[in-house]
């Protein structure tokens, strides 16, 4: 169908009116050269009129220039009007821009070596035979029964299967538990996981914000605390024991919920990795977990446990909704885990982190503070909110994307930026440092 109107009360002729549209439609670039028009036939059948309207059309553009007539394929935009006929300037493409190279807390590094792994897992996808219908919507019981097992021997999590639903990624875990709960405010860590807070709103949720750096003491009134208890997001400070345990009495003595996002715990290099907070109460934890920092954040694949007491409501609003993973997705994950590949990934990630964190550290420490320890692909870094909008500008002008620190504030306050070194190969992370490097040290 070509976009064109013919109108009966007009005084022009039909085919006049049919002729000079498509003449502005090709002079404003809508149709461009080389576009096979419809035949007289069809569009006189589309627009309602005789043939001989879309006939004399077509015979006057053929006649201007507009069109030409090819032997049996019927009649084309000419690659430019007859002598004599104005054109309008051509149209300038916007040249695609290039992506940014990523330093934020969010890509990480997946080593290439173990690609074969990879495809090995997408081909057995290929050859398996899918479900008839919806599947269990808690998802595929081999890929329960995988990360029940590691979570018992990674996290300190004696999970059984059952217990363990896999989800869409951390925001999904999130949004399912927070269906089970009364519609009441949440805290959430300030500054904190920006996804989180703009979930929780979501669902018509007040946010009740809480200083990252405090012990969450209360939580009367509240359905939950969503926390990063491992590695706190974006600061990288570590939940002491004391304040964990003033979390989980808050809780158990408030009737609310912990939410425990355990976003990148494998990747601690410096000590163990330190243990869930649901593996000390799970009665009370409902304990999130992903794929996005260990595999790809475009895999879009995650798991949750729920305390028991949610778990019917959870499963039973899934089922409802049909709101699982993609099962090829699942299914690929299945073999990524049991042949080892994300075990694999997981130690040649911390490897490299581990190397990259001290490389980073050396370059920004004489101009900022570091907020926190530094773990996972990141690090946090306080400074005048001057100094670091003019750094990240200066790091886009060089092609990388660096995040500001205000960004994950609500009422916080803080400035500086988040440096993740996840993202870029080992010769941009060094051109992003001295990018960052001289834009600190001008003052």
């Amino acid at each position: 169908m070509l976009p064109v109107t013919l109108d009966r009360a007009d005084a022009r002729p039909l085919g006049v009116q049919l002729a000079d549209q498509v003449r502005r439609l090709v002079l404003a670039g809508t149709v461009a050269p080389g576009t096979r028009l419809p035949s007289t036939r069809r569009l006189a059948a589309d627009l309602s009129v005789s043939r001989a309207v879309t006939e004399q059309a077509w015979d006057q553009l053929r006649a201007e220039g507009w069109l030409e007539a090819r032997q049996g394929a019927g009649s084309w935009v000419s690659g430019g009007p007859g002598p004599g006929h104005p054109t309008s300037p051509p149209r300038r493409r916007p040249q695609p821009r290039r992506p940014l190279v990523p330093l934020d807390a969010g890509t990480p590094w997946v080593d290439t070596r173990h690609d074969a792994a990879w495809r090995r897992a997408w081909r057995e996808v290929s050859s398996a035979t899918p479900p008839r219908g919806y599947d269990d919507p808690r998802g595929l019981p081999e890929l329960r029964a995988l990360l029940a097992e590691r979570l018992g021997t990674t996290r300190g999590l004696g999970v059984d299967p059952d217990e363990l639903s896999i989800t869409a990624g951390t925001t999904a875990g999130l949004r399912h538990v927070l269906n089970a709960l009364p519609r009441q405010p949440v805290v959430v860590e300030d500054p904190g996981y920006r996804a989180a807070a703009l979930t929780v709103r979501e669902t018509g949720r007040d946010v009740r914000d809480h200083p990252a750096v405090r012990p969450i003491t209360d939580l009367s009134g509240c359905a939950a605390a969503y926390v990063t208890p491992a590695h706190q997001h974006p600061l990288g400070r570590v939940m002491p024991a004391d304040d964990r345990l003033t979390l989980l009495a808050a809780a158990r003595r408030d009737g609310a919920v912990v939410i425990e996002d355990d976003y990148d715990s494998e990747f601690r290099y410096d000590v163990a990795p330190v243990p869930a907070l649901a593996s000390i109460d799970p009665d009370v934890v409902a304990y999130l977990g992903t794929a996005s920092k260990s595999v790809l954040p475009s895999l879009r694949l995650g798991w949750m446990v729920p305390p028991s007491s949610l778990r019917p409501e959870v499963e039973r609003h899934r089922a409802i909704t049909h709101d699982a993973p993609a099962w090829p997705v699942q299914r690929a994950f299945v073999a990524l885990v049991r042949d080892g590949y994300l075990d694999a990934v997981v130690r040649s990630a911390r490897r490299v982190y581990g190397e990259r964190a001290p490389r980073v550290v050396a370059a920004l420490s004489p101009y900022a503070e570091l907020a926190g320890p530094v773990a996972g692909m990141y690090s946090t870094w306080l400074l005048p909110h001057r100094k670091a909008v003019r750094a990240r500008a200066a790091a886009e002008a060089a092609g990388f994307r660096v995040n500001l620190l205000a960004d994950y504030c609500r009422s916080a306050g803080l400035t500086g930026l988040v440096v993740g070194f996840g993202g870029p190969t080992d010769e941009e992370l060094d051109a992003a440092l001295a990018v960052l490097v001289e834009s600190l040290a001008s003052g």
